[in-house]
């Protein structure tokens, strides 16, 4: 069962690597509402385990992290914390 999740945001951060993915991800985060969703596509693998990780870290909600082709992968975060 697909759960469709409302966006309110996404960044394109194909071609950039850890930490940027994370640091890029969470700038974006600080930006947007309590209860907003980011939607974030990357091609740099280990991102799709860093960026999730750190993420719950600070205290966000990963909502998915899952592979989109070949190459890219999404990660959808939803801001829970200032």
């Amino acid at each position: 069962m697909s759960i469709d999740i409302q966006v309110d945001r996404e960044i394109n951060l194909k071609g950039e690597v850890c930490p940027y993915t994370f640091v890029k991800s969470k700038l974006a985060l600080e930006e947007m509402e309590v209860g907003q969703v980011l939607r974030v596509i990357v091609d740099h693998e280990p991102a799709v385990t860093n960026v999730p990780r750190s993420m719950e870290n600070e205290g966000q909600a990963v909502l998915r992290a899952a592979k989109l082709n070949d190459t890219d992968w999404e990660i959808v975060l939803r801001k829970e914390t200032e």
